[in-house]
């Protein structure tokens, strides 16, 4: 959630106008805000008379007591109707206020879609291969989108064979890597009550992209980063201990809402896969330097894979509604001749913790920590570069370097 004590700031509103909020959402929380402070104002007021009146009752002698007990009444009366129209306001305050964006950052580009800014690109842009991934991926044996689809429907696939490997193989060395870095690993849960989904900063805005179980309150998550931010929901944290970095592998679920006809083929775009994230819980004044680490670990990734790839700064019209500043890895896809996104990190700065009620205990007093996530390995979507990049003229795959000590294969035949 926003910080409404800086709904006066010009530059504050005009960054959130910048990812396309509102300006007349923004002038009604605005309004919304300055209501509840002034009627909060006038709650307490009369609760401390109220509670003065109640204490005067009992010393008063038996003759004034009437008098004082009908008075007390009043205000009593008084103060349950401002009371209830003060939460009133409160819920109308708080569901206008969850619509409303992190201010874009100073240093992200305006613009829509496509509008970011490169920052790096590493390796060339190499041809396209005798094969695409969806076609290399039924060739070698790896993928069944047909099976996929008459079990689950459409974006649903079997992975099998070698490519399980791989795919565990990717797991283990990211997981090592990041735990040579700090990073504490996480199996956390992947149905979460709709509570977290809002805490996390993905409701209301992304509801209609998640997968729902009504009756039980539970929903499937799209990411790790909803239950990993839930580890210190409601904490107060010694920033001495600070940062608190964590790498969670789950599957993941989403329903590609608005992507009807895209990217339909193989596993690039599926309702399933899996994923290693990581999350972290920063001082609020180191969070920008953990927003460089995270893409600093993106890119060794990237490298030690010797995968072709750029590095863009988001432009703010993209952004997500938590992120106040995101950058995306790019792989080039020969077979597009197009760079596609593989992995992003976002800096959420207080917005998450806000909803989280997460702070951190300082020299300056308590203040809400920041929190950052980034991706380390979307398995589904390195397996499409992997297959495009890896494929030999003959039909084969050349499994990378780095993974081999991780599976035990270093090439990998079609079936007879």
């Amino acid at each position: 959630m926003i910080d409404l004590k800086q709904l006066s700031d010009p530059a504050y509103c005009a960054g959130m106008e910048r990812k396309g909020a509102d300006p007349a959402l923004i002038g009604q929380v605005s309004e919304l805000s300055s209501r509840q402070r002034e009627l909060q104002l006038s709650v307490e007021e009369l609760r401390g008379r109220s509670n003065s009146m109640s204490k005067e009752i009992g010393k008063a002698s038996p003759k004034d007591r009437p008098a004082k007990i009908e008075a007390a009444g009043v205000v009593k009366a008084e103060l349950t109707e401002a009371e209830a129209i003060f939460g009133a306001l409160e819920a109308e305050l708080k569901a206008a206020a969850l619509q409303l964006p992190m201010p874009a950052h100073e240093s992200v580009p305006d613009g829509g879609e496509d509008e970011g800014t490169v920052v790096a690109t590493i390796g060339g842009t190499p041809a396209a291969p005798p094969m695409d991934h969806a076609e290399f991926g039924e060739h070698i044996g790896w993928v069944n989108s047909e099976l996929g689809a008459q079990v689950s429907g459409s974006r649903f696939a079997y992975l099998t064979g070698a490519a399980v490997q791989i795919e565990f193989a990717l797991v283990q060395w990211a997981l090592n890597k990041l735990v040579a870095r700090g990073f504490n690993p996480v199996v956390p849960p992947v149905l979460v009550r709709e509570q977290m989904m809002i805490d996390a900063g993905f409701f209301p805005t992304d509801e209609h992209q998640v997968y729902g179980i009504p009756e039980d309150d539970l929903y499937l998550v799209g990411t790790a980063e909803v239950p990993l931010a839930g580890m210190h929901r409601g904490d107060r944290m010694d920033i001495e201990k600070l940062p608190l970095r964590y790498a969670g592998f789950s599957s993941c679920f989403r329903r590609e809402a608005g992507t009807y006809g895209k990217d339909t083929r193989g596993i690039f775009r599926v309702h399933q896969f899996d994923k290693v994230e990581m999350f972290i819980w920063s001082p609020p004044d180191k969070s920008w330097d953990e927003h460089e680490l995270l893409l600093e670990i993106e890119r060794e990734i990237l490298d030690e894979l010797e995968l072709p790839y750029r590095v863009v700064n988001i432009a703010a019209g993209d952004l997500g509604n938590a992120a106040a500043k995101k950058y995306d890895c790019e792989v080039w896809l020969p077979s597009e001749g197009a760079y596609r996104e593989v992995t992003s990190c976002s800096n959420y700065l207080d917005y998450s913790a806000r909803r989280l009620d997460a702070r951190v205990k300082g020299e300056n007093g308590s203040e809400f920590a920041h929190t950052l996530n980034g991706t380390a390995i979307p398995v589904a979507r390195m397996l499409v570069f992997l297959m495009e990049h890896y494929q030999q003229a003959d039909g084969s795959f050349t499994v990378p370097e780095v993974l081999r000590p991780f599976c035990g294969i270093e090439t990998v035949s079609p079936p007879s």
